[in-house]
């Protein structure tokens, strides 16, 4: 059976206006997500565009704006895919002051229908698993560096 939720969160060095800037703007999210560049439509039903020069694009669609507490986005499970139902997760971003700082959630749900075998859904599972954890760690360290 495929798991189909991931949960992650990181506490950020930055306000949360801040951290919101970083997270839904193109040059900040095309930095610390992707390696070579973003687009983003910052409203519901807005295209997205993440991008890294070792694998490609993926396409998104913007699903939810709440500015600065909350962002959601639809992103398609494979390189040639378009963001729709058996083709892609539910990333859902929260923010919430913590202290001087940002408590960043993420949720990514979906994985259990995606329309590919259960051996590739398990592996886009788990990739998405560690990779959650990598990329909320270099938002963290990318917030300290940049300034908005």
């Amino acid at each position: 059976m495929t798991q189909d939720r991931i949960e992650s969160d990181v506490l950020i060095e930055a306000p949360v206006e801040r951290v919101w800037t970083l997270l839904t703007e193109g040059e900040h999210l095309g930095s610390w997500f992707g390696d070579a560049g973003a687009e983003v439509d910052l409203r519901p039903g807005g295209a997205m565009e993440l991008r890294w020069a070792e694998h490609g694009a993926v396409r998104a669609r913007v699903e939810r704006v709440e500015e600065p507490s909350a962002f959601a986005f639809r992103w398609a499970s494979g390189m040639e895919h378009e963001p729709t139902d058996g083709a892609s997760t539910l990333v859902e971003f929260t923010l919430a002051r913590e202290g001087d700082g940002t408590r960043l959630s993420v949720v990514e749900t979906g994985f259990a229908s995606l329309d590919v075998p259960a051996k590739e859904r398990r592996a886009k599972f788990e990739g998405n698993v560690e990779g959650w954890e990598l990329e909320l760690g270099e938002l963290a360290r990318y917030a300290t560096r940049v300034g908005v």
